[in-house]
């Protein structure tokens, strides 16, 4: 269960995350959802207001190159996957 919390400082992140504008080009394809009880696995982020309440705190980073993850958003839950093996898997949620 993916539960997000962007935090302001890159130091307090646990992970620096990177959108890209293709999908071929990312290492996850996410999913915004609406509640807490659907973010399930990695891909689908539910964004959580307080960071105690994060399973993952997040930095969105400028510059693909200071990312230790890309991302592409997709507004359909069943494209949200894994796109490449990557060492993130499994530990988002």
């Amino acid at each position: 269960m993916a539960k997000i919390f962007v935090v302001e400082k890159e130091r307090d992140a646990n992970l620096k995350v990177f959108r890209v504008e293709k999908e071929r080009d990312a290492d996850l394809i996410i999913c915004y959802v609406e509640k807490d009880r659907e973010a399930k696995g990695d891909a689908l982020w539910f964004y959580v207001k307080k960071d105690r309440e994060a399973t993952s705190k997040i930095f969105w980073v400028a510059k693909e190159r200071d990312a230790d993850l890309k991302v592409f958003i997709t507004d359909k839950t069943r494209n949200a996957k894994w796109n490449k093996s990557h060492a993130w898997a499994n530990r988002l949620g």
